[in-house]
Formats: C-alpha cells, structure tokens, sequence
C-alpha cells in the first residue's frame, strides 16, 4: 500500500539554492518518499488531501529543556536576564519536579511542538538526583514513543556544585564523573539507536563546559562519548557573562577553551553560540561543529542575537532550536522560525536571511547536526517525516508566495503530521489525545509548584 499526498501548494524541501522548492505530489511507500511530481492516485492508494497546503519536512528542535513546560512566565523572573532567571527558575523549582510534573511538562511540550510540526526533539535533560523516586529517562522516552515523536535526549548534569544568595535554593544535583559515565553507558545501552532515522538517540551534555565540570573532566567525557558511539551537547557563549568568565579563567574564549579540550567536531553541536568572534566562527565552521540557534530564548532573556547567518555563510552548521519554555513561554517551531527570519533582518538588514534558509536550518540541517541523515529533506529515498501547513487562515490571504508562508506569516495551523510516513496530526489534532484533561493536569501541577515570590538579595554571575 502506498499513500499519495496530493494537492498541494508547492513543497519546501529542506535543502539548499534551487532544491529548496518544488512542485506537485508526493508518493509514500513503506515509510519513504518514493515519488515527487505531478502524480495522479493508482488504484487503490490511499489519498491525503492536502487542500492547497504547503508541504514541509517534520521541524526538528535541536535544543529544549521540556521539564520547563510547567515553569512558563514566573513572576518573580520575567523581566530577569539569564544570571538571575537561572537562579530564581530553574535552581529555585528542580527539587520540586517530581514524576507527575515531569511527566506533564514532557507531555505538554511534546504537544505543542507536534502541533507546531516539529517531529524531533533533542532535550537537554540534566535533572537525574539521587533524591528522585523515579527514573526520568523512562518518564522522557516514553512520553516520546506515545506521542510518536522522534527523541534525543542530551543528558546533562554536573560535577560541580553552585553557590547563591540564600540557603532556600537548594543546589542542583552533583554526580562524579565516573557515576556520570557508568549512568550513560546505562542509558546507551538501554535506548540508543545507531540507525539514520533513528527515534530513540543519547548525547553526552554537560549544562556547561566552562564551569560546570573542570577541565580535565571535560577532555575524559569527550573521550569516553566517542568511545559509546554517541555526539556531545552543551550550552556555550549565551551572554557576554559567560564569555568573560571564560576569558578571566581560562585565559581563552570559549570556543577555543572547548577546542582545546576535544570538543569540536561532527559530532559536536552547542546551543546559543551568541557571543562569538571572527575567529571562533572560522573555527566551528572549520571542525563542522554545531549551533542550536534559540533566537526566542536570547531575545526574551535579552542575551542578544546569535551570529547565524555568518555563521551559516561560512559553511557552518546551524539549526534552530525552541529551548526551554521556561525562557521562551513556548515551544513553537513555527514561531521560531519567524522569529529566525525576522530577527537577524531587523539588525543586519533585509536580505539578512531568506524563509528558505531559516527552513534548512530548522530540517535537513538539525538533523545533520544530530547524526540522522535520513529526515529532515524531502526528495526520493528520504524519511516521510513530513508536516501540511495550511493556508487558510487570514494570516495568509493576500499572499503572492504563498510557499514560503510557514515561514513569514508568524504561524501557519499545521493540518497534518506524519512520522514514517502514518499520521501523528489529523486535522490539527492528535488522535486520542485528551488535551483537555492534559491542560487541567498542566494547570494542577504549577499550583503545587507554586513558591514563594521573592527577587533575589543579588545577581548571581558564573563561578
């Protein structure tokens, strides 16, 4: 049996210069696409619609924290940049995240991305405490395979504890570095798929390589990742802070600190990446290291822009990523790549960035980035990980491209998602999904995370 998507508006492909846009419908066998062009139904196919919709590969997110589906808009840290919104967010509810929050802010998460199109994931997942009744790998992959999501997970974590300003903020978990590794190897075991559409991956991911580990532990995980067969993941140069507290220690910026320690490469890719020089972008674009570009995450913490473009004009690797909802109130792919596509225009000017370019980035180009070659484009032999953006809102009436609108118009309503080619989004909605007993669950779980609303006694810096 094969499936036939027809009637479309046009295709983005996910690939680069004239192969970014094509024509016509698109046939699917066993999970593949096996045809594209002007096809009509054989006898007996099934037929999908797509009712002048434009056809998109699966959005891939190449960085996100899903534990903060549940940490959206608080009070006391909505107005904060990263330093203290780290403190008085993420420091101050981890300890509060139990398998019920976890398992709702995951869920939740998950939800919103496919309803956005996004079909895979890589979450930075680095709350794994002694003190947790509860494993929350499982809680993460099987959240995933429900939803039918496509999951890396980054796991994260830390050898190195943090000081703050009051003792009501209990330090984030610590592990050793061995314990670290063994709990890896555990989990690579248990889950990793080698395959190029895999849905289940391990990353090894740091929170920092700058101060969250030393340096000698820094070039012994590298080593030891590459020893599992798994990529490396970690947030770098989000803000000047960072930067100069690289520069104070280590007496090098940070790209050249991670250089230094084994932690460049294919296999490598950093989220955030704003502050870099010349020097440090020639060097990612050199080793084929990674960015997971989160401009909604840096615009709303007041980071700054990440030097995409630049990045990407040098031969570079760049993806987009929504990052957590917890610094960004959403995770919305659709709305991540208009804010791509607008933000670097508003700085560097019009012709900045193209919708095709910030579409590379958000599909074929993530999953390079994260080792799966076979999702991510559509053309002949390809994964059908495949999104219909409709065009029937207003937003995008009046449209003399109407192609390019799920990149332009803020958010196009995603009709339908599939995953291997079977449908996990019907008509803008997942199959026997409950949403609403979901968000009355979402609405519980911030009531009992409630704390008290306190401003910090001062700003915390790294260190």
């Amino acid at each position: 049996m094969t499936l036939l998507i027809h009637n479309t508006c046009g295709i983005l492909t996910g690939l680069k210069g004239d192969a970014a846009r094509r024509t016509g419908s698109l046939r699917i066998r066993d999970g593949k696409i096996v045809e594209i062009g002007d096809l009509s139904p054989h006898d007996g196919e099934t037929v999908l619609d797509a009712k002048g919709g434009v056809v998109s590969p699966g959005l891939i997110s190449t960085h996100h924290h899903l534990f903060q589906s549940v940490l959206k808009a608080v009070p006391t840290a909505i107005n904060k940049p990263l330093e203290p919104w780290l403190r008085l967010v993420p420091n101050t509810y981890w300890s509060r995240i139990d398998e019920r929050a976890l398992n709702v802010a995951t869920r939740v998460g998950m939800v919103e991305l496919l309803l956005s199109g996004c079909t895979t994931v890589a979450d930075h997942h680095y709350l794994f405490a002694d003190m947790y009744a509860y494993d929350p790998a499982a809680v993460l992959f099987d959240a995933a395979e429900d939803l039918g999501l496509r999951y890396v997970l980054a796991r994260g974590g830390t050898t190195r504890t943090r000081k703050f300003d009051t003792d009501e903020v209990i330090p984030a978990p610590t592990e050793t570095l061995d314990v670290m590794l063994k709990r890896v190897d555990a989990l690579v075991s248990r889950y990793h798929q080698s395959g190029p559409n895999a849905k289940r991956r391990i990353a090894l991911a740091p929170n920092t390589p700058t101060w969250g580990v030393t340096p000698d532990e820094l070039r012994q995980m590298g080593v030891a990742a590459r020893s599992m067969g798994i990529s490396l993941h970690s947030h770098l140069s989000e803000t000047e802070n960072y930067v100069r507290f690289c520069l104070e220690t280590y007496n090098m910026r940070p790209v050249q600190f991670v250089a230094e320690h084994g932690w460049v490469g294919n296999d490598v890719w950093f989220a955030h990446l704003v502050h870099l020089d010349e020097s440090e972008l020639r060097l990612l674009a050199q080793t084929g290291t990674g960015m997971a570009h989160c401009p909604q995450s840096n615009c709303r913490l007041g980071s700054g822009i990440a030097p995409a473009p630049a990045l990407d004009a040098l031969g570079g690797r760049v993806s987009l990523a929504v990052d957590g909802a917890a610094s960004n109130e959403a995770c919305d792919m659709s709305a991540e790549m208009h804010c791509a596509w607008m933000v670097h225009r508003a700085v560097q000017g019009a012709a900045a960035v193209t919708a095709e370019d910030v579409m590379r980035w958000s599909t074929s180009e993530g999953a390079a980035i994260l080792g799966l070659p076979d999702i991510g484009r559509i053309e002949v032999g390809a994964t059908a990980d495949l999104v219909i953006h409709s065009l029937d809102a207003p937003r995008c009436a009046g449209m003399h491209d109407p192609l390019i609108a799920p990149v332009v118009s803020g958010a196009t309503t995603v009709r339908h998602v599939l995953m291997d080619g079977k449908p996990v989004v019907v008509d803008g909605m997942i199959p026997e999904l409950d949403l609403e007993s979901l968000l009355a669950e979402a609405r519980s779980v911030v009531g009992c995370l409630a704390v008290s609303r306190r401003e910090p006694m001062q700003d915390i810096t790294y260190g």
